[in-house]
């Protein structure tokens, strides 16, 4: 299933932000859904499948080896993009706990030392294109990119370093190679344990 817009507001501006905050807060789609709002437009994409759970589940299992204790992995916590009118919520985010928003709260997507987006078949290129560009410009210090739609042959690709937007790519691998995720995680990550797609 494609994902589905839910509703473009109408003003790029900051009402069209506050605008499209309102849109986003009233969604209600079905248990299991992903509502975001990626570059001014709320959007919902359909539950994940096994394998995209499944990927989820091991990396996040290997990163709480590693991780201090005061901080988490969360799979839902929405995070701001300042400037590009984006709400997103990251497949798995790592957070020291102390910056997690209070209720009623909103964090910008810096407060995350890391996060992984899985691509799904029906909204890769967000991964791949607005969330990329977006967590660059908030200033997230690695972004992963596990995807097993690329072109035929499933990767993975560290990102980071943001400077001016942009962010250099670290490293890239073909999913059954092992990836090195750099400070403060110093940890390898085996991609055979991702299923492929």
């Amino acid at each position: 299933m494609a994902a589905v817009i839910a509703e473009r507001p109408h003003h790029a501006d900051e009402s069209g932000w506050e605008e499209a905050l309102r849109v986003w807060e009233r969604t209600n789609a079905p248990e299991g859904c992903k509502v975001e709002i990626i570059e001014g437009i709320v959007t919902v994409a359909p539950p994940p499948e096994s394998d995209h759970n499944d990927t989820a589940d091991e990396l996040q299992r290997l990163l709480y080896t590693v991780i201090p204790r005061d901080w988490g992995i969360y799979q839902t916590q929405g995070l701001t993009i300042p400037g590009r009118h984006g709400l997103f919520v990251p497949d798995l985010a790592v957070i020291p706990k102390k910056l997690l928003p209070r209720p009623r709260e909103r964090r910008t997507a810096d407060v995350a030392q890391l996060i992984v987006e899985i691509t799904s078949r029906s909204n890769a290129n967000h991964d791949r294109i607005e969330k990329l560009n977006g967590y660059a410009a908030a200033g997230v210090p690695l972004y992963l990119l596990l995807d097993p739609w690329h072109s035929g042959k499933p990767t993975a690709t560290l990102y980071g370093e943001p400077a001016g937007g942009l962010y250099r790519v670290l490293e890239t691998v073909k999913y059954g190679d092992e990836m090195h995720l750099p400070a403060p995680f110093e940890v390898t990550v085996d991609t055979a344990l991702f299923p492929a797609g």
